[in-house]
């Protein structure tokens, strides 16, 4: 699929981009789609042409726009997974299943892994490691999607969902607001069922935000669960990626191959019996109608047998933006340079070789990269010096108190608690490219800079725009979040698809 076309602000579609009623795989699970392998209803040939099918209707005829490269080969390698599975049988959960994967996660075949930029679309050398292991358990990459260009880390004045390789991804549920950002392509394309699930990447936001504003499950995990090897980065020490997917099981699933391991034992829809949940209240009271979904969402809780205690705030959560910021402009630059480095090595035409070649990239080309936002956070960072100065050092270690010991672990061990709880994010604001993001309040800045496990899944709707209830805690502690997630899903089936629709009906 060609680059698409630069969005102009005013370009929102007047129609719902929808292919007919009735579609035979509309909102059907891994483990359905799975089901249907398994009797021979269809093959994976069936399901990459039937999921091709979908994106050619609602993300490009609908301008949904959430996917930026197609995988030409996907044919292929589901017939070849067709084949093997009247050989040998399936791999498991994953074979023959259509996914899609962020595009600045690298793949060695003809796709481009570009982060969204011009400057870097281009093909990479190799498979990342999460894509090796992905293809292993048989998962099909069905195709690339966009993202905020640069993972959200060019400018302090960005519009989420842009790309200058990609353009702008629109929200399936009201297509002149804002999908979130970085990973808006894979929130966008699970939510209107372009892909079984995908694979997002975070620093700060960037699985759990689009995931709760395109009402969807994401999973962020425990850094270093999931190598990060091959993603182009922006923090070695907040970095991971992650699955988004349209239930609890589905990420669980794809959670699994990417770590290598199982989590088939958190799906007890009697998850939250006895557990002891801490309210964080502080990230409260920047939304009314937000604050009474995710109210209702505790007493589901408290419900379902969970011991709800209310407040448990984190002490130093106001403490953390100003130098996360900081020490991600040091990272930023180190990261990127060995990233671009590596990749160089392999690929010696690429255009750009560290940080400071994009920066001027960026400048020579700035009608294509930046007709709404600059660059002043890439321009920062080139400022900074190596990882082995004082300066950041001291820093970093005064992150992880903050975070860690004196932040998450505190409260936790304070109140005894095996979870903490919390709206994800706001709602979906307008796309806005004069004024960028309106992000109005989250949680995701505690859990990110401590780099423990997060998951958010659908809670409840505000004017018709999803809102996500967080589960967060303890490093490691998937299997736990997970649980406490299901529980929730199975009693409430908070989530409703998507109707593409132009606006917010008020």
């Amino acid at each position: 699929m060609a680059a698409a076309a630069l969005a102009a602000p005013h370009a929102y579609p007047q129609s719902r981009p929808v292919p007919g009623p009735v579609w035979e795989l509309l909102e059907l699970s891994i483990t359905q789609l799975q089901e249907g392998l398994t009797t021979g209803h269809w093959t994976a040939v069936h399901l990459v042409e039937e999921y091709f099918s979908r994106i050619g209707s609602v993300d490009t005829q609908g301008h949904l726009n959430a996917v930026i490269e197609l995988n030409r080969d996907a044919p292929s390698i589901a017939a070849a997974l067709d084949q093997e599975r009247k050989s040998k049988g399936p791999r498991g959960p994953l074979h023959g299943i259509p996914i899609l994967i962020k595009d600045n996660i690298d793949t060695g075949d003809k796709m481009m892994t570009s982060a969204g930029s011009l400057a870097l679309a281009s093909s990479a050398p190799k498979d990342a490691e999460l894509v090796t292991r992905l293809r292993a358990a048989g998962a099909i990459i069905l195709g690339k999607t966009n993202l905020s260009e640069w993972a959200n880390f060019r400018s302090s004045h960005s519009t989420s969902g842009w790309s200058g390789r990609g353009g702008q991804t629109r929200n399936p549920y009201a297509l002149d607001r804002n999908p979130s950002g970085s990973s808006s392509g894979s929130g966008a394309a699970v939510a209107a069922c372009l892909c079984a699930a995908a694979v997002g990447t975070e620093t700060d936001g960037s699985i759990v935000s689009p995931s709760s504003i395109n009402g969807i499950v994401g999973i962020k995990p425990t850094v270093g669960l999931i190598p990060g090897v091959g993603i182009v980065p922006i923090s070695h020490r907040q970095d991971t990626a992650g699955p988004m997917a349209r239930t609890v099981a589905d990420a669980a699933l794809l959670l699994g191959a990417l770590a290598g391991a199982t989590y088939a034992q958190a799906l007890d829809p009697n998850g939250l019996k006895g557990a002891r949940i801490g309210v964080a209240r502080q990230v409260f009271g920047f939304n009314d109608h937000v604050d009474r979904v995710i109210g209702e969402a505790i007493e589901t809780l408290k419900k379902l047998g969970a011991e709800v205690i209310d407040p448990a705030n984190i002490p130093t959560y106001t403490k953390l933006s100003e130098p996360e910021n900081e020490a991600l402009l040091w990272e930023f630059k180190a990261d990127l340079n060995a990233y671009l480095e590596s990749r160089a090595t392999a690929s010696p035409n690429l255009p750009v070789k560290n940080l400071k070649d994009i920066i001027d990239f960026n400048d020579r080309n700035r009608d294509r990269e930046m007709p709404f936002f600059g660059q002043d956070l890439m321009i920062k960072a080139e400022a900074k010096g190596p990882l082995d100065d004082r300066k950041y050092r001291e820093l970093v270690t005064k992150l992880n108190h903050l975070a860690k010991q004196d932040g998450i672990d505190a409260v936790m061990t304070k109140l005894a608690l095996d979870a903490l709880v919390a709206p994800t994010d706001g709602p979906a604001w307008p796309t806005d490219y004069i004024d960028g993001d309106h992000f109005s309040g989250g949680c995701s800045t505690p859990p990110a800079v401590a780099g423990y496990p997060h998951v958010t899944v659908p809670a409840g709707y505000v004017f018709g725009l999803p809102v996500g209830l967080s589960f967060f805690g303890s490093p490691r502690t998937e299997v736990k979040l997970i649980k406490y997630a299901f529980a929730f899903e199975q009693a409430t089936k908070a989530r409703k698809p998507p109707q593409f629709l132009p606006s917010v009906r008020v």
